[in-house]
């Protein structure tokens, strides 16, 4: 997950540095690196995998904070007075990101892995990568809608608003849809894992950036405050997209096949949202600078949050995590194809 430093001058303006730029090219080669060391170094990773307490694995929420804290210092509560500015932008993303995602990301793992994957997938796996693709459709994009934001030349203001009323309501919402969906599955919930990784990855780091807010006063002081945390979130970044690689390394490089399965369903989930999303803004006449990132937030996933809690609930080696990796893997190229979508359907949108 990575913050875009915004600027204030006239509004705010996305300030793109080189990570941003070349994402999809950083995110590889933390894939590789991930890979070369999950089956070079084996004995690495197991300790990696056995720094646990409570089910929660404590590198990888030490990696997490990282990234999820500095994004949080940009969510202001106090901007949700805006949302009478543009109601129906907002309305969108809510309806796609907590009606729909996860119940047709759900529906669409069952689809796959029950049916139409069976004769190739065991059925304990099966469920595994059920649970992962439950815990991707039910946690939608939080920091890193920034980027696709900016990229789309969108309103950085509205979309910092549908993230700070996303963060809220996943505070709450998350666990009860996750447990529903995966009770719906006939797979366990360990409601106690569940719950205290939501306050460990979403409440906790929302209070901590509200505090920083208060402390820091001002938005220049804020903005200055980003950006000297930023390469934190960048090395947070990079190091948990190793290590999860590098778990699953050697499933990895011995079943490509199954990593090709599991990007099917997130990858028709993906555009098929996309699509949902982007519609519906267009029919109601919803500005371009708000409609492509109401219909981009809830095509891509907070996978930090899902991969630590399938890393909570199934364990650092499990299908669930593995599908959720998997989901890191297919989002950026997907992400970035669907950018250079909306910016040729720019013109077809309200200025």
């Amino acid at each position: 997950m990575l913050l875009l430093r915004l600027k204030h001058r006239n509004g705010i303006e996305g300030d793109m540095g080189i990570f941003e730029k070349y994402l999809s090219v950083w995110i590889a080669l933390a894939i590789l690196a991930g890979i070369v060391i999950g089956n070079a170094a084996p004995g690495l990773v197991g300790a990696v995998a056995a720094a646990e307490f409570a089910s929660v694995n404590l590198v990888v929420a030490v990696l997490i904070w990282a990234m999820v804290y500095p994004m949080m210092v940009g969510v202001d509560p106090g901007s949700l007075r805006d949302v009478a500015r543009q109601p129906k932008g907002l309305l969108i993303t809510l309806a796609v990101n907590w009606l729909v995602k996860p119940f047709t990301m759900a529906a669409l793992a069952v689809l796959f892995f029950e049916h139409v994957f069976a004769p190739w997938i065991a059925p304990e796996d099966a469920a595994q990568y059920t649970a992962g693709l439950i815990l991707l459709g039910a946690a939608p994009c939080t920091a890193m809608v920034f980027v696709w934001s900016q990229l789309t030349r969108g309103d950085a203001n509205y979309t910092l608003l549908q993230v700070s009323v996303n963060d809220l309501i996943m505070v709450v919402a998350f666990a009860p849809i996750v447990a529903l969906l995966l009770g719906v599955t006939d797979i366990s919930v360990p409601w106690e894992t569940l719950v205290l990784s939501v306050l460990l990855f979403i409440a906790l780091p929302l209070l901590a950036g509200i505090v920083t807010r208060r402390r820091l006063g001002d938005d220049d002081a804020i903005t200055a405050f980003q950006a000297r945390v930023k390469p934190y979130s960048v090395i947070g970044l990079i190091a948990t997209v190793v290590i999860l690689f590098g778990l699953q390394g050697q499933v990895i490089v011995a079943q490509p096949f199954v990593i090709g399965l599991i990007a099917v369903p997130i990858i028709v989930q993906s555009y098929g949202i996309f699509a949902l999303a982007y519609a519906a803004a267009f029919a109601l006449k919803v500005p371009h600078r708000i409609a492509a990132p109401c219909a981009l937030i809830g095509t891509s996933n907070f996978f930090e949050l899902a991969v630590a809690v399938a890393i909570s609930l199934f364990g650092l080696t499990s299908g669930a995590a593995l599908a959720t990796v998997v989901g890191v893997l297919v989002e950026v190229p997907v992400m970035l194809t669907l950018v250079a979508f909306a910016n040729r359907t720019r013109r077809r949108f309200p200025a």
